[in-house]
């Protein structure tokens, strides 16, 4: 927390207001886009084929979304407050307000508004209705909880045998969004505090709350969501890699949002496909990967040219192609950020081309 003291600490003008614009209509064939395969309408990629995949413009849901036979497991919820926690005690960025580009350094936004802050964050956990009471399980945490959508997919999923029986453990986030707000401290944030707050703080509650045993093979062990909480779901794995195998990202914000200013990642997640990923040894995450033609384009104060979020992540399916990671990116066409029809129609696609390949390991058991 040093580090966010001494950027309270620095003075510089008025913090301003932005206005978002509408973003374009992106072209999944634009030059420097990866090459990728068109699939014919309402199609979703196969579930155990890598690569790169374009669908739509039509979003149905997946039949797995509605599946009303089967068997529905049971959501238990309960509340964290941030007097108890070491890692998070809670900040909160001043309403209306934004920051300044750092004259020296635009890349840097400097916020001056962001203060200590209490919050009490939400925690919902899925327990299939075949989960035995005592038995160790594999689990999929996800940001922004909750997320019944999620827990429904889970519900066909697991009755049809296409996906592990697994715990779903979707946590809120701590309130705002981007630079100097809880959220964006906790989901944009390059490091591993928030998977060390998830491990030491969040799962030994699920597994008391919820009376079950969590496994601790990374392999059984996934992380999810959207927009910062999709950058959030990979640094996870990124930073903590003896934890979590397993990635899911819609419109993943893997552009300039860390805060506060980090000389050695100058450029927050931005830095994934810039430069961290080639030039790290590859490591065993697997990651399904959206984004939609009509993502976030954010001009903002900063001018960076590192706010645009469908190249950051076709950058991303360039880069993981580079060094052989097991990837699925799908561009959307007629789609928003973190669009829900598209969510609908690829969340079961998705979770099976993760959980692919997943074998308990002997001490899981």
């Amino acid at each position: 927390m040093t580090a966010i003291a001494e950027a309270f600490a620095q003075s510089v003008a008025t913090p301003q207001k932005t206005e978002r614009v509408a973003p374009p209509t992106r072209d999944a064939n634009t030059a420097g886009y990866v090459a990728a395969k068109e699939l014919p309408d309402g199609a979703t990629p196969a579930p155990n084929v890598d690569g790169n995949f374009i669908l739509g413009p039509t979003h149905d849901a997946a039949p797995e979304m509605s599946q009303a036979d089967a068997p529905k497991g049971t959501v238990i919820e309960f509340t964290m407050d941030s007097s108890k926690s070491k890692l998070y005690p809670g900040i909160a960025r001043d309403p209306n307000s934004f920051g300044t580009p750092d004259p020296a350094n635009p890349a840097n936004l400097v916020v001056t508004t962001s203060h200590a802050a209490p919050y009490t964050r939400r925690v919902s956990v899925y327990i299939p209705k075949q989960y035995v009471l005592g038995s160790v399980a594999p689990f999929i945490v996800g940001a922004d909880g909750p997320d019944p959508m999620l827990f429904s997919a889970l519900d066909a999923l697991i009755a049809q045998h296409k996906v592990p029986l697994m715990i779903a453990i979707s946590i809120g986030n701590g309130g705002g969004d981007a630079q100097g707000s809880e959220r964006g401290l906790e989901y944009d944030t390059m490091s591993g505090t928030y998977a060390e707050f998830v491990e030491t703080e969040v799962l030994p509650m699920v597994e008391t709350r919820a009376h079950m045993k969590l496994t601790h093979d990374p392999d059984g062990r996934a992380t999810m969501g959207g927009s910062s909480g999709g950058a959030c779901a990979l640094i996870m794995a990124w930073y903590h890699p003896e934890l979590y195998h397993r990635v899911l990202s819609y419109s993943g914000t893997f552009v300039n949002q860390h805060w506060p200013y980090n000389s050695h990642i100058p450029h927050g997640a931005w830095e994934f496909h810039e430069r961290l990923i080639a030039g790290s040894p590859k490591k065993p995450i697997r990651l399904w990967l959206e984004v939609g033609d009509r993502d976030l384009l954010n001009p903002n104060v900063m001018r960076d040219n590192m706010h645009d979020w469908v190249l950051a992540n076709e950058e991303m399916a360039k880069v993981l192609a580079l060094k052989g990671y097991n990837y699925q990116f799908v561009f959307a066409r007629n789609a928003a950020h973190v669009d829900r029809a598209v969510k609908l129609q690829t969340l079961p696609e998705a979770l099976k081309y993760v959980w692919q390949d997943y074998s308990p390991s002997p001490s899981s058991k």
